[in-house]
């Protein structure tokens, strides 16, 4: 069993017997944004499952992405459960789609993965620069020797439409 992992006061562990996320989380440690990718329809999908969502056949592989991709939605915390992420509210966290598989099985349908909107130094993403439509790239945050949390931060790249976000 791996070194249980401290983040913000929480102790994270991926149990050997999780092959999903032990092997996730590891691709991670090196900085790669792995998916499960079928082998029968090839879609890719997140979580990492054992049978795909869309055709369940129990055939995958890994497969790397970009880590580029769109805001589809976001939530911003104000009032944190957990009292190691109090010092950082507010903060975003946001729902990714990926470009690799946008709009695809269906238009309303993608590859799509959460986590929080971080800067380029790791603090939270100010509140008035959350959008969706906003284009974001993924970024790793090292933990420990064997555990990384992918994160995504905000890129320069026009984003394909126009933006929304919540009025102030």
């Amino acid at each position: 069993m791996p070194e249980p992992v401290q983040y913000r006061g929480m102790t994270l562990i991926v149990p050997d017997n999780d092959s999903e996320w032990k092997e996730f989380y590891a691709h991670a440690r090196v900085h790669k944004l792995m998916m499960r990718a079928c082998k029968a329809c090839g879609l890719m999908r997140y979580p990492p499952t054992h049978a795909c969502p869309w055709c369940m056949d129990l055939g995958w592989e890994w497969r790397e992405v970009s880590g580029r991709g769109t805001i589809y939605s976001y939530e911003v915390v104000m009032h944190a459960i957990q009292p190691g992420f109090k010092e950082i509210a507010p903060y975003p966290v946001v729902l990714v789609e990926l470009d690799e598989q946008r709009g695809r099985p269906t238009p309303d349908e993608g590859l799509r993965i959460i986590g929080n909107l971080v800067t380029t130094d790791g603090r939270p993403e100010a509140e008035g620069n959350v959008a969706i439509g906003k284009r974001v790239r993924v970024t790793f945050q090292d933990l420990a020797a064997h555990m990384a949390l992918p994160q995504f931060t905000l890129t320069d790249e026009r984003p394909d439409g126009h933006t929304w976000r919540l009025p102030d």
